[in-house]
């Protein structure tokens, strides 16, 4: 179904890619949204559709959301990110959800992305289009996978440029590094990355988890010692797929199920 109503901010004549939402309903108090990561130039399959049938199959409710990548720039995507979490919070009784318990999911962009939003939530990127823009947009919770979360020094040149251009100025690199945006009202978050990932590297999870550290947020954090970039559930290696196991710990300690 479409995120957004009549009214799509920053869509043009030749932008014209509608955002969707894609719940998958289970039986569970919270819920989790999800963003496939991508490079912001696409979104991976297995980080998002497979994704949410895995949460689906341990009871999680989860709703995939197909935001919008390149040529769109900043701050069309975080707009998408936002509206995502304010549509699940507006409709958490139909889905049968606590609104206050509502996480983002995101995997390398998405991650980003799903960061972005738990650290930039009460920032107006658009206009207020409906009564959904009038919702909360701030998780409850965020699952950050081998995410993109440095514009700076540990960056992936890729997801950089797609979001912010090839000459992005030093304010809005700072801006969307995320580690240096933690506030103590960011939510609580889970997070995992592979000590070898050459895409992204362990650095990126590292200062936001330091970040949390020094805001006495807590967090959880798992550092695999092999494994290449771009997962998902890992099935190939399973010194590593553990780390589905650790989330729905994670999940249902924090009373998501």
């Amino acid at each position: 179904m479409n995120l957004w109503g009549n009214e799509i901010p920053y869509n043009t004549d030749e932008l014209t890619f509608v955002p969707s939402i894609t719940p998958y309903q289970a039986q569970s108090d919270g819920c989790v949204v999800v963003f496939a990561g991508g490079g912001y130039g696409m979104k991976a399959e297995h980080e998002g559709p497979v994704m949410c049938e895995w949460l689906q199959s341990i009871g999680i409710t989860c709703f995939n959301v197909d935001y919008r990548v390149s040529p769109y720039k900043h701050p069309a995507e975080v707009s998408d990110a936002q509206r995502a979490v304010r549509w699940v919070r507006y409709n958490a009784q139909k889905y049968g959800v606590n609104p206050d318990k509502i996480a983002v999911m995101g995997f390398s962009a998405g991650g980003h992305l799903a960061g972005s939003v738990s650290v930039h939530y009460d920032k107006e990127f658009y206009t207020p289009t409906d009564e959904i823009d009038n919702v909360s947009a701030r998780p409850d919770a965020s699952i950050l996978c081998y995410s993109v979360i440095d514009m700076l020094e540990f960056r992936h040149d890729g997801s950089r440029q797609n979001l912010l251009g090839p000459t992005p100025m030093q304010s809005e690199k700072e801006f969307m590094s995320l580690y240096k945006q933690v506030t103590p009202d960011t939510p609580t978050a889970f997070l995992w990355h592979t000590s070898t990932d050459q895409a992204v590297p362990v650095e990126n999870s590292l200062l936001y988890a330091n970040a949390l550290s020094a805001c006495n947020i807590p967090f959880e954090m798992h550092i695999y010692p092999l494994g290449h970039h771009g997962l998902g559930l890992a099935p190939e290696l399973e010194h590593v797929a553990q780390w589905s196991k650790s989330l729905k710990n994670w999940l249902i300690l924090n009373e998501w199920k």
